[in-house]
C-alpha cells in the first residue's frame, strides 16, 4: 500500500494550495469575498505559458515548463505565500528548500522535481526564464482584472507595507492606478524579453476584462 499512500499523501498536501490565498491581494485589501488562491495562480501561469508558447513560437520544451510551473509554489504549503517585502530572497530560498525536501520526501521522483524547482529558481535555462516570466506576468494580469473590477481603494491602505514603500509610491504617482503601478514595477524588475514586454504593455494600456 506504500505507493497508494504516497500518491494520496502528496495529493492531499498539494490540495492545501487551494486554500492558501495570495498574500499580495490581502495586503492591498482587494475587496472581494473570494480571492485568488495559490492553486489558481499556478493554473493561470500554465495557461499563460501555453498561450505565449503558441503565439510567439518559443523554442522551448513546453511540457517541462508546465511541470516546472505546476511545482514552483510547492514550498508555500509549508511556509505560506511570502512577498518580497516580508522576507529576503536568501531567507525565502532557505526556508523554501527545506519545505520542498519535506513535501517531496516520499515520492520516487523527488530528485527530478527538486532539480526542476532548483532550475526554476536559478533562471539560467530558457525554460526556467520563460516560466519565471509567466509567473510574474500572471500576477500582473490578475492585478489588472481586480483593478478593472474596482476592488482596490488606494485611500484605504493602512498597514500595507507595500503601499508605503518609496519605489511603489513613486510608481503610483507616475502611473496613477494600482495596476499601472504593479505592471510598471514588474516591467522594471522581471527583465522581460520583447514578447512578454509587449503583452505587459498591451495589458497596461488596454481594458482586458469583458463585461458583456
Amino acid at each position: 500500500m506504500k505507493k497508494e499512500a504516497n500518491v494520496i499523501n502528496f495529493y492531499v498536501l498539494c490540495n492545501k494550495l487551494k486554500n492558501i490565498i495570495r498574500t499580495g491581494w490581502k495586503d492591498w485589501k482587494v475587496n472581494k469575498d473570494r480571492l485568488e488562491s495559490v492553486a489558481e495562480h499556478i493554473y493561470g501561469t500554465q495557461m499563460l505559458a501555453l498561450a505565449m508558447y503558441s503565439e510567439y513560437q518559443y523554442d522551448i520544451d513546453i511540457m517541462k515548463v508546465i511541470v516546472m510551473l505546476a511545482i514552483h509554489e510547492l514550498e508555500e504549503i509549508k511556509i505560506g505565500d511570502l512577498t518580497y517585502f516580508q522576507i529576503t530572497r536568501e531567507e525565502k530560498k532557505k526556508l523554501g528548500q527545506q519545505a520542498v525536501e519535506e513535501i517531496l520526501s516520499s515520492l520516487m521522483v523527488k530528485g527530478e522535481l527538486v532539480s526542476l524547482i532548483d532550475e526554476f529558481d536559478k533562471r539560467e535555462t530558457k525554460e526556467a526564464i520563460f516560466a519565471y516570466y509567466c509567473d510574474k506576468l500572471e500576477a500582473d494580469l490578475q492585478c489588472k482584472i481586480y483593478d478593472e473590477e474596482g476592488l482596490v481603494d488606494l485611500k484605504n491602505q493602512e498597514g500595507n507595507i507595500s503601499f508605503y514603500n518609496e519605489e511603489i509610491q513613486e510608481l503610483l504617482k507616475e502611473e496613477n492606478s494600482w495596476s499601472g503601478m504593479w505592471l510598471a514595477n514588474w516591467q522594471q524588475k522581471a527583465g522581460y524579453d520583447e514578447n512578454f514586454m509587449a503583452v505587459s504593455n498591451y495589458v497596461k494600456n488596454s481594458k482586458i476584462t469583458d463585461n458583456r
